[in-house]
């Protein structure tokens, strides 16, 4: 990742950074090891995820989403990386790529530092086959 920053507005911007990815790595190691309460440390209460399935748009909101989705068992078999974070004052973006064997999924993140943290305020996300 490239930052061109200057003066102490690199350390500013280092420290929110860090701040931001320990938000996202609460969403991607609560998914990859199925814990509910990790991963929704993540997202704000009102967080939306939108995508596009094979019914056409859908919109709804994150947590309840997840919170049904997510059953106990074995750690799931993929990657997680975080791809660029950009931050401009209180609000981010961050593209994540979470790896399986026969697809990936690109999540675009919205986030906004709410009283002191970064949280998930919505997330999109493409399903790309692996061909």
């Amino acid at each position: 990742m490239l930052w061109v920053v200057g003066g102490n507005e690199l350390c500013a911007q280092s420290s929110e950074y860090w701040q931001i990815e320990k938000t996202l790595f609460y969403y991607l190691d609560g998914g990859t090891n199925n814990d509910f309460e990790t991963l929704k440390k993540a997202f704000h209460e009102n967080a939306t995820m939108k995508f596009i399935s094979n019914d056409g748009y859908k919109e709804m909101n994150a947590l309840v989403f997840f919170k049904n989705g997510i059953t106990s068992g074995p750690k799931q078999n993929r990657n997680t990386s975080v791809i660029s974070i950009d931050i401009t004052g209180n609000a981010a973006m961050a593209k994540l790529k979470i790896e399986y064997a026969s697809f990936n999924f690109i999540d675009y993140m919205q986030l906004l530092k709410i009283e002191g943290e970064w949280k998930i305020v919505n997330k999109t996300f493409y399903r790309q086959q692996i061909k």
